[in-house]
């Protein structure tokens, strides 16, 4: 039996997909398609529509629309693998895109070409489509370099791995997330070290499923920023962790700010990240 072969229109969308990489988008006058239950249509533009029982499919005008499938994926031959993923480009206010940059907001993607449109890729919305559609689109590269590349990549699996958290340590940490939504934008020495921490990170010993729980928590900061208006971190430190019970139900909790480079790795893969979605409930 002879195996069928890629014809000629195949390899020009091939030669296309040679050129694009995970992140890059197209904008524009775009459409997200998606489906709904008519008897209960949950967006507004479901309840619109949702009188024309014949019709479940939605398709939502957006700003564009950024490629999140893999680049080793989306360069691979379409007559064997046919299909990306794309997420439409959504426009978020400046303190949102900050909060994005830092990777503090797993719902969206930071996309470099797009930040002076104040655009993000909105990882709660992917679409399947072709790949000969990508001959339709203009191609504009949304990551520059390596480090960028490796963000986004970083950015879209925190969306699905992130650990979900007991009920009463998200109770635990309400104070948290107060200060980061009141402070970080701030232009007083607070904010300006809240933005100079790169992430923070907290360890369950022995286990989150234990009657008793010791929480440490990872604040791990920029290098080379050591003190704010005369204040050191040890300070802000202080005042964080007052907003962490030291003793409540099942935890006990600790601290300390670090940096990456004196994190262990063990200290690293053993921990959990916190971002604001999940700080927010």
């Amino acid at each position: 039996m002879i195996e069928p072969t890629e014809n000629q229109e195949q390899k020009q969308v091939d030669e296309v997909l040679s050129h694009w990489s995970q992140g890059d988008y197209v904008l524009g006058e775009e459409w997200f398609v998606y489906r709904f239950n008519s008897q209960l249509p949950l967006t507004d533009e479901a309840k619109n529509i949702s009188l024309q029982e014949s019709i479940n499919l939605v398709e939502s005008e957006v700003r564009g629309l950024v490629v999140v499938t893999q680049t080793c994926d989306i360069v691979r031959s379409c007559f064997k693998r046919p299909f990306i993923e794309v997420v439409p480009l959504v426009e978020v206010d400046k303190e949102a895109m900050s909060e994005i940059e830092r990777g503090r907001r797993p719902q969206y993607a930071f996309i470099p070409g797009v930040k002076d449109l104040n655009l993000v890729g909105d990882l709660d919305r992917i679409m399947t489509v072709e790949k000969a559609v990508l001959l339709q689109w203009k191609h504009q590269s949304g990551c520059q370099d390596d480090p960028q590349r490796r963000a986004l990549g970083q950015a879209l699996a925190r969306k699905r791995v992130r650990f979900a958290f007991p009920d009463d340590f998200n109770e635990l940490t309400n104070k948290i997330q107060n200060l980061f939504k009141k402070k970080h934008d701030k232009k007083i020495d607070e904010g300006e070290a809240l933005r100079a921490l790169r992430e923070i990170r907290v360890r369950a010993t022995p286990s989150w499923d234990a009657a008793k729980i010791e929480l440490m928590f990872f604040f791990i900061r920029d290098q080379g920023k050591d003190k704010f208006e005369g204040k050191t971190w040890n300070v802000f430190l202080d005042k964080w962790l007052k907003l962490i019970p030291q003793e409540e139900g099942r935890y006990s909790s600790y601290g300390e700010v670090t940096t990456l480079e004196d994190l262990t790795a063990q200290e690293y893969i053993d921990s959990d990240p916190l971002d604001l979605d999940y700080l927010s409930g």
